[in-house]
């Protein structure tokens, strides 16, 4: 090495995550988009897209009409998604082949920029080039554009609500929740966070608003009771033979092995229940505080995929974006290896042998979600030793979770005159002041 040769140093964690915040350049941001858009509008090479889509489109076609939306099956929706769909029976079949894929991407897409202001990195940075890549190669996206399920709406809703969260807004958050529960039901679960966090308005907005929208909604279409005496049981039992072999939940799969349904119901309880536990865990370490809310939330919805029938493949774009995001924080989960291992068999255009088909595609998807759950909730346990004394603010004062010791450390979560903000010393980006429209 000659006196003018300067060895350069492998780069540290920190200038990665630097590099990944940093802004990407103009070709790699079309590109991704280009692929993102080609991989959106695939659906056209099928004879018919939004199939799941149609089924809502259906149901506001029968309101129309005077007949009930629950006279048909497969409308497994709350009473205000048929308003929710009335706007689309203007259109054509013709012209909701052609947007309905482009709006459903559309949806993810803005769900994929919320969960990357999560961590205060920018919309065009190198880490959201690499997510919209990654999204467009993911095969529950593909499911996803092609059905035109409502998930997309609940894939936007989560990353919203875990934002406004972050930033101290919880009311914000609670109806954000509850506006996505009234036009499905999926983000139920997270209803849980909002009881981790001690807040109580926020749970109560979270509950009233789909509470009263399917209400009023049910009070203008008649027999709204097919909901609870036929629709309801079908969704309990797992729909029916058509949609059985597309469901990955443990009680759908374990007895394809041969496992008896009780044993699966029980093993898949089990399971739920200790994936819960680790949510809790998970809450109770605190740290960097959007890194609490999405791992946590992640959790209880993962729990959910695992017990609940039925859990299909395009369920995994509602956390998947904001655990990707969550890269840059040092702690985060996603930074294992295993994480990544279980959604290797969900790439577009990577072979599985005998795995291939529709009705066996299950198994990868079981797989997905439990590996998934299982990386979370490792990440929990391994955690919980370092785990800080967290005092939480509640509509009607502190509550001490943990005894504190000595003075206010980076987990601190507090703010004596704001009960409805939440700060960190630590975090560079305020969540919340006495000053905040949400505080007043």
């Amino acid at each position: 090495m000659t006196a003018t040769e300067v060895p350069v140093p492998p780069a540290a964690p920190a200038d990665i995550v630097g590099w990944l915040r940093g802004r990407a350049s103009r070709p790699v941001l079309t590109a991704a988009l280009l692929l993102y858009v080609l991989s959106s509008i695939r659906a056209y090479a099928k004879d018919r897209t939004g199939l799941d889509n149609a089924v809502v489109v259906r149901a506001a076609q029968a309101l129309l009409e005077g007949g009930s939306p629950y006279a048909d099956k497969r409308f497994l929706y709350l009473p205000g998604a048929v308003f929710a769909a009335v706007p689309q029976t203007l259109f054509s079949e013709r012209v909701l082949f052609y947007a309905v894929p482009v709006v459903t991407g559309a949806f993810v897409a803005v769900g994929a920029v919320l969960a990357l202001r999560i961590f205060s990195v920018r919309a065009d940075s190198r880490l959201a080039a690499a997510m919209v890549v990654g999204i467009a190669l993911f095969l529950p996206f593909h499911s996803l554009v092609f059905l035109g399920n409502w998930t997309a709406a609940s894939a936007l809703a989560f990353p919203a609500a875990l934002l406004l969260a972050r930033r101290g807004r919880w009311s914000g958050a609670g109806m954000v929740v509850g506006a996505a529960i009234a036009l499905k039901p999926m983000l139920v679960p997270v209803l849980l966070v909002f009881v981790l966090a001690r807040r109580w308005r926020a749970l109560a907005w979270a509950v009233a608003l789909p509470v009263l929208l399917s209400l009023v909604a049910a009070s203008a279409m008649p027999r709204p009771g097919l909901f609870f005496t036929r629709t309801l049981p079908f969704l309990l039992h797992g729909q029916d033979a058509y949609a059985r072999p597309f469901d990955a939940s443990w009680p759908a799969v374990l007895p394809r092995f041969g496992v008896p349904h009780t044993l699966a119901f029980a093993l898949a309880a089990a399971a739920g229940a200790a994936v819960l536990g680790f949510a809790w865990l998970r809450w109770r370490r605190g740290g960097a505080p959007g890194l609490q809310l999405v791992e946590c939330a992640s959790l209880l919805m993962l729990a959910a995929f695992v017990v609940s029938r039925p859990s299909f493949l395009n369920y995994a774009l509602v956390v998947a974006p904001s655990l990707a995001a969550s890269v840059v924080e040092r702690a985060a989960a996603v930074r294992s290896v295993w994480f990544w291992m279980p959604l290797v068999p969900q790439l577009g255009g990577v072979p599985w042998p005998g795995l291939d088909t529709a009705q066996r595609h299950a198994y990868r998807d079981i797989v997905m979600f439990t590996g998934l759950a299982a990386v979370l909730a490792h990440a929990a346990w391994r955690g919980r030793g370092e785990e800080k004394g967290v005092v939480t603010v509640s509509d009607d004062g502190y509550s001490v979770c943990s005894a504190i010791a000595g003075s206010a450390g980076p987990d601190a979560i507090a703010s004596p005159t704001d009960p409805d903000a939440v700060a960190s010393p630590t975090d560079s980006e305020a969540i919340a002041s006495p000053t905040d429209s949400e505080a007043r």
